[in-house]
């Protein structure tokens, strides 16, 4: 009983450190995931001298809350968003994987002395760009929607094909062309499994009768962790399952839905939290030191090397400009997957898994640190700052649920074109109108005659029918001003 009170109040102890480090992180700038990777490394053998070096529980415990994690990712990701990037986040995540493997597999070979096979197995670990990672950073960038689309499906669903690859690669049996016939049919059918999964979800959600608004939210993440044990009892891929059932869900008018979304919100949190405090506290700050040069070289490779090129020869299919290519390459976040996959090896017992383990644990600290704090700066750099962005607010309002509304919210920054606009020259399509304005740490209620300023921030009532078009004419202004339409913008791109 000493023991689970002492395990219950050290592990709220570092929730609530966590949660507080979200705060400081948008301070300092940085990824919050650094902090929570620094919180376990300091609970470990080099802090307070608590010893873990299970990496069979490691993988266990990082693969459930990559689940969770993927499923908070398809339930908050909205179809009308990720619609224009379906083919290239596809071909990201696909094509653009198999790419970066082999690029990475031939590099790490002759820079590293590694055996082709090992090689190809430390590029099939690298080749993710880590959910937790985007869904954190990219979501606070003001950048188009088709970049910030096919960066969220790539996301989403690269980790499917990279799980697959690190699984045959780590065995010792040849691999074949069958090897390619075996990727396909446990993509396809996990994508078979996911989105059949979330319509019948859907559907029987929305004629349930529970008797507790909260019970739809566990029904609803239930259903999406039923269709990863589902894609893996069929030897699928459940990871692409998982996701693909939340991204089903989260895009039907389901019941309480603002609850669900804020639900699937907090528990990806506890699921990135958990996860990099767990593998902080299993990484061994001894042996990182002789891991720095490989981790280094191989961080080269995939950033200034196997990213470009794999994202040149997969998006430029689809008409991406290089600009957005070049934010793209940038933009391939490594986080936690990398790790959680390179404990597929050591648990396995292949020869030099721990200097890969090690290797990655580098890799990772540098690039998020490197990377997380650049974006930024480099969507303004390359012109790709979409300014002003509606996004929702997640508010469980009776009234909102009978008309089928939502709340939007709507940040005016500096050089907005909307700064000076008239609440009546914003001209929404009917069902919408500006509600509430709050300016210098003060709110009102807009008319007509209302001038829009900068830091502004406007909360809209939107009938969903409408949500859409609304965001799109937002969008259209703070590019273009009042004139939008007569400068032939829309607002869609």
């Amino acid at each position: 009983m000493g023991e689970l009170t002492l395990g219950l109040g050290v592990g709220a102890a570092v929730l609530l450190v966590a949660v507080l480090a979200v705060r400081v992180s948008v301070r300092l700038g940085l990824p919050s995931l650094l902090l929570y990777l620094g919180m376990g490394v300091l609970l470990g053998e080099a802090g307070l001298g608590i010893e873990f070096s299970d990496a069979s529980l490691t993988q266990a415990l990082g693969l459930a809350a990559l689940v969770l994690i993927l499923v908070e990712g398809g339930l908050t990701t909205r179809w009308s968003d990720v619609k224009p990037a379906v083919g290239a986040g596809l071909a990201l995540s696909t094509v653009g994987v198999l790419i970066s493997i082999g690029i990475a597999g031939v590099a790490l070979h002759y820079l590293l002395g590694l055996d082709w096979r090992t090689a190809l197995l430390w590029g099939a670990v690298l080749a993710s760009t880590d959910a937790a990672a985007v869904f954190s950073v990219l979501r606070t960038l003001p950048i188009t929607r088709r970049l910030a689309g096919s960066l969220e499906l790539e996301s989403g669903i690269n980790d499917a094909p990279c799980y697959i690859a690190v699984v045959l690669l780590v065995g010792t049996a040849p691999i074949g062309w069958d090897a390619a016939l075996l990727l396909v049919y446990e993509l396809l059918t996990g994508a078979i499994v996911g989105v059949a999964l979330g319509w019948l979800g859907a559907h029987a959600l929305r004629r349930a009768a529970l008797p507790a608004t909260g019970l739809y939210p566990l029904a609803t993440v239930a259903v999406c962790v039923l269709a990863f044990a589902g894609g893996q009892a069929l030897h699928a891929s459940g990871l692409l399952a998982a996701y693909l059932c939340g991204l089903v869900l989260g895009n039907a008018k389901l019941p309480h839905r603002a609850d669900t979304l804020s639900f699937a919100e907090g528990l990806g949190w506890l699921a990135q939290i958990g996860l990099f405090v767990l593998l902080g506290l299993f990484a061994s700050p001894a042996r990182l030191l002789d891991a720095i040069i490989p981790g280094l070289v191989a961080g080269a490779v995939i950033t200034f090397l196997a990213r470009p090129l794999s994202v040149a020869l997969s998006a430029s299919w689809f008409g991406m400009p290089w600009r957005e290519q070049i934010f793209l390459s940038w933009a391939g976040l490594r986080g936690a997957v990398p790790v959680v996959l390179a404990m597929i090896p050591l648990t396995e017992g292949r020869p030099g898994a721990e200097q890969l383990v090690d290797a990655v644990f580098v890799l990772v600290v540098v690039l998020t640190l490197l990377q997380g704090t650049t974006l930024k700066p480099l969507a303004r750099l390359l012109r790709l700052d979409a300014g002003a962005q509606p996004r929702e607010v997640q508010v469980d309002v009776a009234s909102l649920d009978e008309l089928d509304a939502s709340l939007l919210q709507v940040a005016i920054p500096k050089g907005s074109k909307l700064h000076g606009v008239y609440i009546s020259e914003l001209r929404l399509p009917p069902g919408a109108t500006v509600s509430l304005v709050t300016r210098s740490h003060s709110a009102f209620t807009p008319g007509p005659t209302t001038r829009l300023q900068e830091d502004d921030h406007l909360l809209i009532v939107t009938t969903e029918d409408v949500r859409d078009a609304t965001e799109a004419r937002m969008r259209a202004i703070d590019r273009a001003g009042r004139y939008a339409r007569w400068h032939g913008e829309t607002g869609l791109g």
